[in-house]
C-alpha cells in the first residue's frame, strides 16, 4: 500500500494548500452558471435521498468519502436527519474548517491508506466530485475500499462532472483546485465499478439547465439518460 499511502500523502498536501480559499474559488469558478455552491451541494442531497427512499434502502449509517470543506454536511443533517454520519478525506485542513463551520468533529476522520471505518457498517456510501482528483490507476481500490465499508446490500451514489459538456470542461480547466484533475467519462467509471466488484449499476445524467433556464428544471428529471448533462450520477448496490 506505500504508493496509495504516497499519493494520498500528495493529494493531502495540495488539498490542505487550497482548504481555506476553496469556498471563495469554488462560488468563482460556478459563476457561470448562476448559482451558488450551495445549489449544487443540496440538489446532490436531495437526489440521494430520492434514490433510497424508492428502494426503501436502510439509510441509518451515512459515509462520505472526499467531504472537503463540508459542504455537504448541513444538507445529509438536514434530510437524513436521523443517520449517523462519518465525514472522511485525506485533508486535516479541510476537515478542520467543516468542524468550525458545522460542528461535530467525532464524525470526521481522516483517510490515509485506507478508509478509517469498520468493515461493512455503514448503510450508504456517498461521493460527491472526489474521483476526478484520484489518479485513474487508484480508482478499483478506493471503489474497492468503499465497497468493504458499505453493509451487504448496500448503496453507493458517486456524483462526477462530465467531461461530454462543454461548460463542465471549461469551468474545470480555469479552476486552480482542479489543475491537476482528469474528469471521468461515466462509461469508464462503471466499468471500474464492475471490476471491483458493485452490482447494479446505473447512470443518470444531471444539470442542464443554469440558473437563467431555471423554469425548465422540473423537466431534467426526463433527461436522465442523456449523456449532456453538466454532472452525473452513478448508483450501484454492494452484492448480497
Amino acid at each position: 500500500m506505500s504508493s496509495e499511502y504516497n499519493a494520498s500523502q500528495k493529494r493531502k498536501i495540495e488539498f490542505d494548500s487550497f482548504a481555506d480559499e476553496y469556498q471563495q474559488m469554488h462560488k468563482k469558478n460556478i459563476s457561470i452558471s448562476g448559482e451558488l455552491p450551495e445549489y449544487f451541494s443540496e440538489y446532490k442531497i436531495i437526489d440521494l435521498k430520492s434514490k433510497v427512499s424508492k428502494q426503501k434502502s436502510d439509510c441509518n449509517k451515512i459515509f462520505d468519502f472526499g467531504c472537503g470543506i463540508g459542504n455537504s454536511v448541513p444538507f445529509f443533517y438536514k434530510h437524513f436527519s436521523a443517520a449517523n454520519f462519518s465525514f472522511t478525506d485525506v485533508s486535516l485542513r479541510s476537515m478542520d474548517i467543516a468542524i468550525q463551520r458545522f460542528g461535530n468533529p467525532d464524525n470526521f476522520h481522516q483517510i490515509v491508506d485506507s478508509i478509517p471505518l469498520r468493515t461493512e457498517s455503514q448503510d450508504i456510501s456517498f461521493s460527491a466530485c472526489v474521483f476526478h482528483h484520484i489518479p485513474n490507476d487508484e480508482h478499483i481500490y478506493w471503489l474497492s475500499e468503499i465497497k468493504r465499508v458499505t453493509k451487504l446490500g448496500g448503496t453507493l451514489a458517486i456524483y462526477e462532472h462530465n467531461p461530454l459538456n462543454f461548460l463542465t470542461r471549461r469551468a474545470v480547466s480555469d479552476c486552480p483546485f482542479d489543475v491537476n484533475a482528469e474528469l471521468i467519462p461515466a462509461t469508464k467509471m462503471k466499468l471500474n465499478l464492475i471490476a471491483s466488484g458493485w452490482t447494479d449499476i446505473n447512470v443518470e445524467y444531471k444539470i442542464f439547465f443554469p440558473s437563467f433556464l431555471r423554469l425548465f428544471r422540473p423537466f431534467e428529471r426526463y433527461l436522465w439518460w442523456f449523456p449532456l448533462g453538466a454532472q452525473y450520477v452513478i448508483f450501484a448496490r454492494k452484492p448480497t
